[in-house]
């Protein structure tokens, strides 16, 4: 039996087949489940387009997730249609470019704020809204949320940094609150990829070097599979004892205290020591 067989998944992001959204929706069909993903304003074309490239094209709902309206409208049209979701990926994020680049100190608190309500609190209307319907699947419904390791300060991310720290706590306290209802909540904190996203951040290669040449499994920019696998465990039903976790698919980077020509030099330093005490 494939990994979702029969599971009815709905898929916020999807903009470009290159984004983790995309992948987690090809691999979703491919594992036996049905999608439906949603597309705002002007990015909605894309969803469309994309969505036709999808081993069975699914339907595109309009979602704003700063809309209460528009979020209750599509958990009313899945209610309609399937009368139960097993999982919903949030891969939702945006910051105003004043807010990046190192821009941090003198980002205004209307863009700050706009990162969190978009990037972070959205998880929560997700998780709110959808749970009458994720309450009714079998072995609890899942809703996994797509992070960046917030536990450092990066070059260049700024307040991206710090709504994806407020997107952490936020999956702690829906794991509190949903868990309950047997909802389980859940992130994959991904290395940097070449994304759509990635691309509206400038100095992204800053980060990207640093993966390129510290992650201990090796870190491929281009390849969002290994991510999409692992959003596909915690929709499954193989994750069903777990919530509140952050599942970390970025080669092993966050593992390290040191990279790169760091670990190259330590590492040597550690072999000659070594072979001075064998002599």
């Amino acid at each position: 039996m494939a990994l979702l067989d029969g599971k009815k998944l709905l898929i916020t992001g999807v903009l470009t087949d290159r984004s983790i959204a995309y992948s987690v929706a090809r691999r979703a069909q491919e594992e036996g489940a049905e999608v439906v993903l949603t597309g705002f304003g002007r990015a909605l074309r894309l969803t469309q387009r994309m969505a036709q490239r999808l081993p069975a094209p699914p339907d595109v709902l309009e979602l704003d997730v700063t809309d209460e309206a528009q979020i209750a409208a599509v958990a009313a049209e899945l209610e309609q249609r399937w009368g139960v979701v097993d999982g919903v990926l949030h891969a939702i994020a945006f910051v105003p470019g004043d807010a990046l680049g190192g821009r941090f100190l003198e980002a205004p608190m209307a863009s700050a704020t706009s990162a969190f309500e978009i990037s972070a609190f959205s998880l929560k209307s997700l998780g709110a809204a959808f749970a009458p319907l994720l309450e009714k699947a079998e072995h609890g419904g899942s809703l996994v949320g797509l992070d960046f390791d917030a536990t450092k300060a990066w070059p260049i991310y700024d307040w991206a940094g710090v709504s994806k720290a407020a997107l952490e706590s936020v999956n702690r306290y829906l794991a509190q609150y949903l868990g309950p209802r047997g909802i389980r909540s859940n992130l994959v904190a991904a290395g940097p990829l070449r994304t759509m996203a990635a691309g509206a951040i400038e100095g992204f290669d800053v980060l990207a070097q640093a993966w390129e040449q510290g992650a201990p499994l090796k870190w491929d920019l281009s390849d969002p599979e290994p991510v999409a696998d692992a959003c596909l465990f915690l929709l499954s039903s193989l994750s069903r004892a777990v919530t509140g976790e952050i599942l970390h698919v970025d080669g092993g980077f966050h593992a390290l205290g040191v990279h790169g020509g760091a670990v190259a030099q330590a590492q040597a330093v550690a072999a000659a020591a070594a072979d001075a005490s064998e002599g």
